[in-house]
């Protein structure tokens, strides 16, 4: 679980709450018309700018946002680092039965135990790669539509609830319910704007970048394997997907235990 994305979102619908609680009833910022209308419109504007697919493939998406299981780097290499030593110990047929982190890197493994050559193994895997890249590009996407078309809409709303109100100044009864549609719809598409739909949006983003990295650094490994680099030259090529500041303490610790071994 993201504590990050719940955190930031519950902690905004509180806030926002708590300012509704203590100014007035909480019934006065509840108007069926307005939702209807931000709420509604919003999702066909956005579904028209889509596929069907992409669209409910957006919202399955947005749980990553709160849920991503991904495996840290160091955490990868350390595992890429013993698979390497499995390969050159026990042969690349032994990597079919390892049970690993990610089916990204099952596929890479499997196709070592088939032995396909490094060039099939570097295309299909860039491949798969390029198009998990595009699947998850429209969740991002959706989203920031999503953003961008909700304040429009509680604008389009507002625009309505005057015209209602113009039109009838002649009755007073009238006039507070078509200014409550006025008023509220702006604030319903801000609201879904800036507390949902571009926080998952830049989220999703971010998700996206971390497993096409993570991907990266499974392809480099798996070739590595291939070509029966040594776990000690594998550790170091991987180490380059750390953060420079996590970078010498893991060729600290690597140099260490080389010097325990000699």
């Amino acid at each position: 679980m993201d504590l990050a994305t719940l955190i930031g979102l519950v902690g905004a619908a509180v806030l926002v709450g708590t300012a509704v609680i203590m100014g007035t009833s909480p019934e006065v910022f509840m108007n069926p018309t307005g939702l209807l209308l931000v709420v509604g419109g919003s999702l066909f504007v956005v579904l028209a700018k889509f596929s069907i697919t992409q669209f409910k493939f957006a919202f399955k998406a947005a749980a990553r946002a709160f849920k991503f299981q991904l495996p840290s780097i160091q955490e990868s290499i350390d595992e890429l680092v013993e698979l390497s030593k499995v390969a050159r110990r026990e042969g690349m047929i032994a990597l079919e039965s390892r049970e690993v982190s990610s089916p990204f890197l099952q596929q890479g493994l499997q196709m070592l135990a088939d032995g396909y050559s490094a060039e099939m193994i570097r295309d299909m895997m860039e491949k798969e790669r390029l198009l998990t890249l595009e699947r998850n590009q429209a969740g991002g996407q959706v989203f920031s539509a999503l953003g961008e078309v909700s304040p429009a809409m509680g604008m389009i709303g507002t625009l309505v609830g005057l015209v209602q109100m113009l039109s009838n100044m002649g009755d007073p009864s009238l006039i507070g319910p078509a200014m409550a549609v006025a008023l509220l719809t702006t604030l319903y598409g801000a609201m879904i704007a800036t507390m949902i739909a571009s926080p998952i949006a830049d989220k999703l983003w971010v998700r996206m970048n971390q497993e096409a990295k993570m991907q990266e650094l499974w392809i480099d490994a798996v070739l590595a394997i291939k070509g029966d680099k040594n776990p000690r030259v594998l550790e170091q090529m991987l180490t380059i997907y750390l953060p420079p500041e996590h970078r010498s303490a893991s060729d600290a610790e690597a140099d260490n235990t080389a010097g325990e071994r000699t």
